[in-house]
This record gives C-alpha cells, structure tokens and sequence, in this order.
C-alpha cells in the first residue's frame, strides 16, 4: 500500500514546535530564566505603578495632575523648571566638555593629562557634593539659619546666586560636564590629522577646516553629551531639593518626592510616570539623533596621526582658562568641603577649626550635641549599610549581567528571546531613580501573594539597586564576553562541561578583568546615588547619602559635608581602581 503523506503542519504548530525544540537548548533555557528575573525586578514594579494609579482612589490622581486647579503647581511650573534646568546643564555641560576635550587632545599644553584626570572626577563624586560646596560659599540670608563663606567674610551674596535655578544649573553642570568631556574627547581622538593636514594644503582655513573636518566627526559626540546631560538635569533630585526647595523652586522629581513622602502617593506615582515618559523621549531623540546613517568613521585600515594646534601666544590664556574651570570643578568644591567640616561655627573661618565634626562626642556646644562622624553609631551603620549595599548590587548585578549577556551573545536560532533580553536590561537606563524607587515602593511596598512587604528592609534596596544597574552590567559583561573567542567554549564542549561549567570555569576567569571593572562602578554608582535610595531608606535602614541629604536640610552643616568627603573618598578611590584595573590608556595619554 502506498505511504500516507504527512499531514500538514499549521503556522501555530511549527512555532509551537520550534519553542519546545529552543527550550531543549541550555542557552535558550539560561534566557528564559534570566528574562523572567529581569521581568520582576523591571517590568513588575512600572506595571505595578501604572496599575496603582488606575484603581480604585487612584484614577482622580491623573485630574489632578493634569487638570485641575493644582496642575500649575504639581505639573507644569515644575515641569517648566525641570526643562530649563535640564537646558541649561545640558548647554553648559557641552560647552565646558568640548573645550576641555579639545585643550586636552588638540593642544600642546603642558599637563594636559592632568587636566584630563581632574576633568574626569565630578562624575565619580555625589552630585549633591558640589550642591553642599556651593550653599557653604554663596549662602545667605534670605531663608535664615547660617550663613556661607562669602557673607562671613562681608560680602553681599545676591538671592538668585544663592538659590533657585542658576545655582542648581551651575552645579548640575559642573557634575555633569565629565560627559560630554570623556564622549568628545574619545571623538576627537579619532580625527586623523592627516586629513586636517590635507585641507590645509588646498588652503583652507583653520576656521574651515574645523567646521568641515573636525566638528562633524564630533558633532555625534556632542550631541549625545548634551541628551545625556539634559536627561540627568531634568531627573535629578538632590541638588533641586537642597538649593530649590527653600525658595520653592521646585521640578518634577522634587515635587513627586514631597508627595509620596507626605502620603500623597497616587499623585507622587502619576508625576513619576510623566518623569519616566520624558526622560524616555530625551533618551530616544538622543538614539534617533546620533543613530542617523550619515557616516562619520575616521579609523580605517590606513594609519593615521594626531595632529596638534599650536596655539602661539593664545597658549597662556587658554591654558589659564582650563585650569580655571578645573579649579572651580574638582579643587575647589574638595577644598571647601573638608575645611567647612572642620569650622567650629558654620562656613565661618575665623571661628577656628576642629576635629569634632569628625571625631568628637556628644557635645551640647556642637550640632545640638550630636557627635562626630566617626564616633557616631548611626553614621556608622549607614557606612556598614552602604558598602554593603554596594556590594551586594555590584555581585547581583555582575551574575546577572553576565548570564543575561551570555544568553544574548550566545543564542542561535531565533532572535526574539536576545532581543528581548537587550531592550528589557536596556529599559532602567530610561528611568529616572526617585521614579525607579517609586516603582519599587509601588510594587512591593506591600505584601504581593507569597512575597511578603519589602518596604524599610535592606533586600529591597538590593533589589532597586540590581535593577537600576543592570545597564552597565549587562554592557560590561557584554563588551567583556566579546573578547572571549567561541573557540575556547567550542573546547570545553568537546570535553564533556555543562552550561554552567562552561560560565563558571572558562567564561569567569577570561572575562574577571572586565567584570570586575564593572562591577567596581556599579559599587560607586550605589555608594553616591540619592536619588534611588532616598524614598526606600528608613530611620532604621540608614544609608550615608540620606543621612548628607538630612543633616543639609537641618542645616549641621559640618556634619553633612564631612559625609560628603567620606563618600566622595570611597567613590573616588574605587572608580581610580576600576581605571587602573581596566588598564585602558586614555585618549589624551597617548602621543602625549
């Protein structure tokens, strides 16, 4: 008898049974599972903030917001602050980067990888460490309480220098200005000199050469600079809070905080939402902006040298001017912040100096007799609590990141589960950290089937943490798996090792370097960062930032800013240790 033909197989059918031969696959197994941890920690707490605000007693809070009689104050004159304040940072931020970038790589000034180094580190420090130099210089009056350095010494310190948006752009810009200072001057190192050689010779002008040669190579750099800055001016929290709030100058990410910590959280939810809405439209114009198909590529399989500008008598002035701005960035706000710890009275050097903001116990005379930093138990379990936080993320987010990196790099067949797992790790870049940890308050700020309340427990600031980090996890451990040869896995197949075998035995050690690294900066990135912990930590879960942003707003100065240089040491000397371990030579280093 003849053989029946076999039946037809439906669409439906042939998907169902390439998902059950992908599931067979360990690596598609490894992303399955990874997909399902990054859709808790990411996805679970922003459908948990959105859905909070469509139940019952929460819907009337997007009237309130967007329509009513308090929208001026709750939406749109915060809002309106929030732009300018991110325009201006972002303005400011490219300008000063660019220059630096272009002394740096360009020029033949002596020291300019110092210059190079010192523009570097206002990123590794708090952003609210330059907030704290600035209000113990320029701070007067107007609000009451102690004065700053200047008005101690006589001299008249306007209100809109002291408070309000032109210090809080001043200070977010030079946080911010490492940016675009570490993106244009990688651009600029990549401009072959030959080339600007070439256009001299058929008589072109400096001016020309630089606007046809040079600044398209860089322009995708700027640009990108200026998005990242405009994104980080408008979301951030602390630098609003400490030089806004007196003076009422609120933005969006300060104004949702007032409300989830006063119990108005349906409202504080809704404004987190419209904050992770623009910040997620900056961050895609920036990606449609620098992603265009205009090609700028500049290395090629030709060789190619450095070209410097002799700047001729110009030399002197220019030099001046970017150590100024280094001065005034890095120096300066260091030097302010360890002597203004030490004044016996606030920001007042002719008081005398003193270790008990340090060291001292409790004294009536001092802070209404709180003791020093390091002789004060609740400072040091913040201290225990935050590295610990650091590193705890760090490991968390490094796992993580390395096994979400491998299931991307190592899939074969269908794309969608990679795809996937690259938009979602990507999607925490997008959200600012006060909305980040107002999802996490959202979702898991009570009990949710089997998991019991987080909120006030140390695991839900791992868990924000992880999730805010895994950006930069997953890109390190990407940029790191890249490295690694499928040949030596291929190996280690044909020996008999399993999946995790494999990771742990082969993939661990060739790629530690570069996980390390990353897991360094995700270390830093905790230690500093305010705006993620200050809605989850509690009186009885302390953490360094918040106990800065606490002493600042009850004006013991002293005590905040001593705080603040301990954090900044440990920022600091981790993110030097991640740069000497990376073993990366620095643009500006080579040819020097």
């Amino acid at each position: 008898m003849p053989t029946a033909p076999p039946p037809r197989r439906t669409a439906a059918g042939v998907r169902l049974a390439r998902a059950r031969t992908a599931l067979t696959r360990p690596t598609a197994v490894l992303g399955a599972c990874t997909l399902l941890i990054l859709t808790v920690l990411v996805v679970a707490p922003l459908v948990g903030l959105v859905n909070t605000t469509l139940m019952e007693g929460g819907r009337d809070a997007w009237g309130d917001v967007f329509a009513s009689p308090m929208s001026e104050n709750l939406l749109w004159r915060p809002m309106g602050n929030s732009i300018l304040v991110g325009v201006a940072t972002a303005a400011g931020s490219t300008v000063i980067g660019g220059f630096l970038a272009w002394v740096v790589v360009m020029t033949r000034i002596p020291g300019r990888w110092l210059l190079g180094l010192l523009a570097t580190i206002p990123f590794a420090l708090p952003s609210f460490a330059l907030a704290l130099a600035w209000e113990s210089v320029f701070r007067n009056g107007l609000i009451g309480g102690s004065t700053g350095i200047l008005v101690n010494l006589g001299v008249a310190v306007p209100d809109w220098l002291a408070w309000g948006p032109v210090p809080v752009s001043a200070t977010l810009t030079a946080h911010y200005f490492s940016l675009s200072f570490m993106l244009i001057a990688a651009a600029l190192a990549s401009v072959n000199g030959d080339l600007m050689e070439a256009a001299e010779l058929t008589g072109a002008s400096t001016l020309r050469v630089a606007r046809d040669i040079a600044l398209p190579v860089v322009a995708p750099a700027m640009v990108s600079g200026a998005l990242l800055a405009f994104a980080e001016g408008v979301s951030n929290f602390v630098t609003p809070a400490l030089l806004g709030l007196p003076v009422r100058f609120h933005t969006l990410s300060t104004r949702l905080y007032g409300a989830i910590s006063t119990g108005d959280v349906s409202r504080g939810y809704v404004l987190s939402i419209v904050l992770i809405v623009v910040a997620a439209m900056i961050m895609y114009a920036s990606t449609r902006l620098t992603g265009g198909r205009r090609n700028f590529a500049t290395i090629t399989g030709k060789g190619g040298r450095r070209r410097s500008v002799d700047l001729g008598p110009w030399a002197r002035p220019v030099a001046a001017l970017a150590w100024l701005l280094v001065a005034c960035t890095t120096v300066v706000p260091g030097a302010v912040l360890v002597l203004s710890s030490l004044t016996r009275r606030t920001n007042d050097f002719t008081s005398g100096f003193t270790l008990h903001y340090w060291i001292g116990g409790s004294d009536p005379a001092f802070a209404q007799g709180r003791p020093g930093i390091l002789n004060n138990p609740q400072i040091l379990q913040a201290t225990g609590n935050t590295v610990l936080l650091g590193v705890c993320v760090a490991l968390g987010a490094g796992v993580l990141g390395l096994l979400v990196s491998y299931a991307i790099t190592r899939s074969t067949g269908s794309r969608w589960l990679p795809g996937t797992l690259g938009v979602v790790s990507f999607v925490p870049f997008l959200i600012p950290g006060i909305a980040l940890g107002a999802a996490f308050i959202a979702q898991f700020g009570a009990p949710t089937g089997p998991i019991p309340s987080l909120y006030g427990t140390f695991a839900i600031l791992v868990l924000a943490g992880i999730a805010a980090t895994i950006p930069f996890a997953v890109r390190s451990g990407t940029s790191a798996l890249s490295q690694v040869s499928r040949d030596v896995e291929e190996s280690a197949v044909m020996a008999g090792a399993g999946l995790f075998r494999r990771i742990g035995a082969v993939i661990a050690p060739l790629t530690a370097r570069g996980l390390f690294t990353g897991g360094v900066l995700v270390f830093v990135q905790m230690v500093r960062d305010l705006s993620l912990v200050v809605l989850l930590a509690t009186p009885a879960m302390p953490v360094l930032a918040v106990l800065t942003y606490q002493y600042s707003s009850e004006n013991f100065t002293q005590l905040a800013n001593a705080v603040t240089v301990v954090i900044a040491v440990i920022s600091v000397g981790a993110t030097v240790l991640a740069r000497r371990l990376e073993g990366a030579a620095q643009p500006w280093n080579q040819n020097s």
